[in-house]
């Protein structure tokens, strides 16, 4: 019996897409990225539609991935900031390159669904 292939392996960039590409990561590497270092609130206003927990929980995965950096001040208030690291800043050329993709490919595609949706 054949076993299916390992997407994976179909695909080496999956994995990649799947740490860089989830829902809300792009624009808070974005922020940071564009922005410098941020404190929470300063990321809320940035990105004034994400939630403070699913902004919590992106946070915590991108810190776990090795993408963002948490620096935490014992001081009153406490507080926390937030920064790209080395490796999370490598990702650059690419946010770049699809940046220019966009401009070009979004109106073909907006053309092409237009044509589809004609039909």
């Amino acid at each position: 019996m054949e076993r299916s292939p390992n997407p994976e392996l179909a695909c080496p960039v999956a994995p990649v897409v799947d740490i860089v590409f989830s829902r809300w990561t792009t624009p808070i590497l974005w922020a940071l990225h564009e922005y410098g270092r941020q404190r929470f609130g300063e990321l809320e206003r940035l990105l004034p539609t994400i939630t403070p927990k699913v902004l919590t929980q992106r946070l915590r995965q991108l810190e776990r991935d090795g993408l963002v950096a948490r620096t935490y001040h014992a001081e009153m208030p406490p507080r926390a900031e937030y920064e790209i690291t080395p490796l999370g800043a490598s990702l650059g050329p690419l946010f770049a390159q699809l940046a220019t993709w966009a401009d070009t490919g979004l109106p073909e595609v907006e053309r092409a669904r237009q044509a589809y949706d004609s039909h």
